[in-house]
């Protein structure tokens, strides 16, 4: 079974998807790996990432190996399924499931850029071909 086929684990912390992105960007890596990526930028001691990480393994978000007397860590779910589920969870809550309902709400709010409307309209016309 590959890794995109298993189940979504439960729902992810904001605090755990800072250590998600950080095993994304690694691959595998310690706790110590993991801390040198956010602790700073977030005031977060070692003890912090060890618990979140602890919490994503029990989510089923992250699976670990011991190796001499470190583990390893490593995601069991990809960036673009978790993306993907996160995505679709906010157009349905917020946006009554309409995509083109997030789009022209962002629009309104002028949160859109002429770069951000160039990349749509080429996206929308290759996805029509």
């Amino acid at each position: 079974m590959s890794k995109s086929d298993q189940s979504s684990p439960e729902r992810i912390s904001e605090a755990e998807h800072a250590v998600m992105e950080a095993l994304w960007d690694q691959g595998t890596a310690t706790a110590s790996d993991v801390c040198k990526a956010v602790c700073e930028k977030r005031g977060w001691s070692l003890a912090t990432v060890k618990t979140l990480l602890s919490r994503l393994v029990q989510k089923g978000a992250i699976e670990t190996r011991p190796d001499g007397r470190r583990y390893i860590y490593s995601p069991l779910i990809a960036r673009s399924d978790y993306v993907g589920g996160e995505s679709r969870r906010l157009v349905d809550r917020l946006f009554g499931g309409k995509a083109a309902s997030l789009v022209a709400h962002l629009a309104e709010t002028e949160a859109l850029t002429e770069d951000d409307l160039s990349a749509i309209e080429a996206l929308l016309k290759e996805l029509k071909s």
